[in-house]
């Protein structure tokens, strides 16, 4: 897309941008012109505004003359337009956050780091929080009838997960023993994702009866542990009632307030961000990762001792400044990071 664009329709369409996310008013030929800082004639600007809205990157929204960005426009501006501004915009902002980040206490530091995101953005503030190893110390399998298994899962903290699982073929209680007491013989320890892995290589020597079984309880183990550790801390919600983007839309308010109760989208929409170096911007309406067209997400993931271990972001509307919002983000990411890391 960017060879499709010269520098004057670049520079039209960063500043039609610009405009549209400081003011929230269709922009016209006219603003354009004098913002743009380019000599001309509103004919001019009229075509290329033409050519951009036959491209997709800006749109009419109704029967005024002006302009606003789509969500490719907006994408084609963060991705080659956006030009982060030097130094800290937030710094002395983020600083009472610092007396908050006691690593012995990291529940205090997610929620603080949601407050923070969501006081510095005026927006949503979300954070994961940190998932644990899926290790298991010890597994044992209780046969409940026929093709139902009871997994019981140790963690080394002393932790006990529940599972049923159904199997393919029924299997007698000593059967069930055999199974458990391989597993704890030679994969305790490990993390579930190990054991994994070892199993698929070592299927051959076992009974592939066996092996199954041995494979669906680890996959429910680590269902369960996935289950236990979706915890998702949201703060600012109320936010965006007072944005003008979302005010007079009632039907959109209550989608976004049922993703925030229902958590399972942003959890999906997290998990892409965890999978990602660095800061990422999703704009709503381009894929299928975020759903509502009028809605941006900045996210990144954050780590502790080195591995990434959850995801923390900003919610609010497509129309935000993103420059800013990359630098919340960022901070707070690398003071999450810090706090939960040991020293």
């Amino acid at each position: 897309m960017k060879t499709m664009l010269d520098e004057r329709s670049r520079s039209l369409l960063k500043t039609l941008v610009e405009r549209y996310i400081a003011d929230g008013q269709p922009v016209g030929s006219r603003t354009l012109s004098k913002a743009s800082g380019l000599e001309l004639s509103p004919a001019t600007i009229r075509n290329v505004m033409a050519d951009l809205e036959e491209l997709g990157l800006i749109a009419s929204p109704h029967t005024s003359a002006g302009r606003i960005p789509t969500a490719r426009g907006y994408r084609l501006f963060v991705d080659t337009m956006l030009t982060a501004k030097a130094g800290s915009i937030i710094g002395a902002d983020a600083r009472p956050l610092e007396a908050q980040l006691q690593p012995d206490q990291p529940q205090r530091v997610i929620a603080s780091a949601a407050h923070l995101l969501s006081n510095l953005s005026s927006f949503v503030g979300v954070v994961t929080a940190p998932r644990k190893p899926s290790v298991f110390h010890h597994i044992e399998f209780l046969r409940l009838g026929e093709r139902r298994v009871l997994v019981i899962m140790v963690a080394p903290d002393g932790d006990v997960q529940n599972r049923v699982i159904f199997t393919a073929q029924d299997f007698s209680q000593g059967e069930l023993a055999e199974a458990s007491n391989r597993l704890n013989a030679h994969y305790a320890g490990l993390s579930l994702e190990g054991v994994r892995e070892r199993l698929k290589g070592e299927v051959d020597q076992l009974r592939s009866e066996i092996a199954t079984l041995m494979s669906a309880a680890v996959q429910a183990g680590t269902e369960a542990m996935v289950d236990e550790q979706e915890r998702v801390v949201i703060s600012g919600e109320r936010n965006l009632l007072t944005v003008q983007d979302f005010s007079n839309d009632m039907g959109s308010l209550r989608r976004l307030f049922d993703m925030f109760e229902q958590k399972t989208q942003l959890m999906r929409l997290l998990d892409v961000s965890s999978r990602a170096e660095g800061v990422r911007i999703y704009i709503g309406g381009e894929s299928q990762v975020v759903p509502f067209e009028e809605l941006s997400v900045v996210s990144a993931p954050y780590e502790v001792d080195g591995q990434v271990v959850g995801t923390l972001g900003v919610i609010g509307p497509t129309r935000m400044a993103y420059d800013r919002m990359i630098q919340i983000v960022d901070i707070t990411s690398r003071m999450i990071s810090q706090a939960l890391s040991q020293k």
